[in-house]
């Protein structure tokens, strides 16, 4: 018989929010958004969620997100002045050496160089991202890939209710 293995590893979660929304409206339909409560754990597999951060750009930051963030899982969202591509590298390397792995939710192929250093670093360094719009080097390059599916997302269209008509 075998024994349950504990997985004892710090997992930093970094999110590029503005490519992953665009993928999402790319991939699925306009107003979905990732259900963290889904893909969270699905990501964790078990280990143990250092950091969550969400970087967008923009101005535009719903303080609902950013709450539910903090208060489920101790998140943050970090607006950025322009892409979230440098926050998130710089980020991701400070964080190098107080986690086992990073996961970083962007299929954009300008983080293949972070992904690299990151390994160089003896970083464990995992993709998740909406599969049709991940760039394959990415993917290749990262230990492990996570596509985003449907099932992980929500849609925050408001349900239409009919109004009643009057005659």
């Amino acid at each position: 018989m075998y024994e349950t293995l504990l997985i004892s590893q710090s997992v930093a979660i970094l999110v590029d929010g503005n490519n992953i929304e665009r993928s999402l409206d790319t991939e699925f339909k306009q107003n979905m958004m990732i259900n963290f409560d889904v893909l969270i754990p699905k990501l964790l597999r078990g280990r143990g969620l250092n950091r969550l951060i969400y970087f967008r750009e923009g101005k535009n930051i719903s303080s609902k997100l950013a709450e539910r963030l903090h208060t489920k899982y101790h998140g943050s969202v970090r607006p950025c002045h322009k892409s979230a591509d440098i926050p998130l590298s710089i980020t991701a390397t400070q964080l190098a050496s107080k986690v086992d792995a990073i996961i970083i939710l962007s299929g954009d192929s300008d983080y293949v160089e972070l992904v690299n250093h990151l390994k160089s670093e003896g970083v464990r360094v995992e993709i998740c991202a909406v599969e049709s719009t991940t760039a394959e080097i990415l993917k290749q390059e990262a230990d492990f890939f996570q596509p985003i599916v449907q099932e992980d997302c929500f849609s925050l269209s408001p349900i239409h209710v009919k109004k009643k008509t009057r005659r």
